[in-house]
């Protein structure tokens, strides 16, 4: 016997408003239109949009501030590319402690190169989930699957109630979900909240795992962490990545070599001086 599922119909015009107070239906449109544009976009190896918060001495998320004392913690992840080495030890303890089939990932390494004259050179970039803080995949959910945590500002997945539609997989402009095709549900990171953080433990299972450092995790809302620190400061750029959609990440992005970050965290400042009188 042939079984049928039968799905509702999605009507975005009529959906309720969860981020923002007005998203317009050509608005969500544009978010669905944006998942496949995204989507080709990896695939060219052309994924990075940047803006720098240098000369600030406010983080930028994207095109405003950190919101202050609406979660807390507030979990965030600083990702210091100078110190990434592609090991993938990331990724694999990612996998194993979620359990994220082979097919899939909750995490990953992509590579950009840069070509000169006389040189090349080699840029990871580790990507994930950014736990934004104007999600266009919670707006787009039609179940209320996807939902940004009240407390932590994590964005999690109640598996019970996705339906496997997909809509929130287009509306991520990060192409950080997958399809796990065992529970027929949407997958994500989520900060390792289920196996980690909800047992106690205070770093996600990447940063655990990366011998450089290069991935900081930690909660944005104590000026005594790392992350705090690394975000708030002005002596080294900071980024998001595609801030044009205002999404508001909670994962940022500076070069973060061993020493400047090492001056950084000791509050050290530059030293400016005359050239002509070296």
């Amino acid at each position: 016997m042939e079984i049928k599922m039968k799905f509702p119909k999605i009507n975005f015009d009529e959906m309720e408003n969860e981020g923002t107070d007005t998203v317009t239906g050509r608005e969500r449109r544009k978010f669905l239109k944006l998942g496949f544009a995204v989507a080709g976009v990896y695939a060219g190896g052309k994924i990075l949009s940047l803006t720098s918060i240098v000369g600030s001495a406010r983080a930028a998320t994207g095109g405003g501030e950190v919101a202050h004392d609406i979660y807390n913690p507030h979990y965030s992840m600083v990702i210091r590319q100078a110190m990434c080495i592609d090991c993938e030890r990331c990724v694999d303890a990612c996998k194993h402690t979620n359990e994220v089939p082979d097919y899939a990932y909750r995490t990953r390494i992509l590579t950009k190169k840069y070509t000169g004259k006389l040189d090349k050179a080699i840029e990871f970039i580790p990507v994930l989930c950014n736990h934004c803080n104007n999600p266009p995949c919670v707006r787009g959910c039609p179940t209320r699957a996807t939902y940004k945590d009240p407390v932590t500002g994590i964005v999690r997945m109640e598996s019970k109630k996705c339906i496997g539609c997909k809509t929130c997989m287009l509306a991520c402009p990060y192409d950080a979900r997958y399809f796990d095709e065992e529970r027929h549900a949407i997958d994500k990171c989520d900060f390792c909240w289920e196996t980690r953080l909800s047992k106690g433990e205070t770093q996600t299972g990447c940063s655990a795992a990366c011998p450089t450092g290069a991935r900081t995790f930690g909660n944005l809302s104590d000026p005594d962490s790392v992350v705090y620190k690394l975000v708030h400061q002005v002596q080294e750029e900071v980024w998001v990545l595609r801030p044009e959609d205002n999404t508001k990440p909670n994962v940022f992005y500076m070069k973060g070599t061993i020493g400047s970050v090492d001056a950084i965290l000791k509050g050290s400042k530059f030293k400016y001086f005359d050239p002509t009188k070296v």
